[in-house]
């Protein structure tokens, strides 16, 4: 367990990914939507 100087750089850390996760979800999304509609219309 990290110690208690250590828990603010890991939670800056935690939140830094955290958030990378949910836009690289939704950024996914976005792409795997547009390749299927572009495949479905040709």
């Amino acid at each position: 367990m990290a110690g208690n100087g250590d828990m603010k750089a890991h939670e800056s850390t935690y939140h830094g990914v955290i958030g990378l996760l949910k836009y690289g979800a939704v950024a996914c999304f976005v792409i795997a939507f547009a390749v299927i509609w572009l495949i479905s219309h040709k």
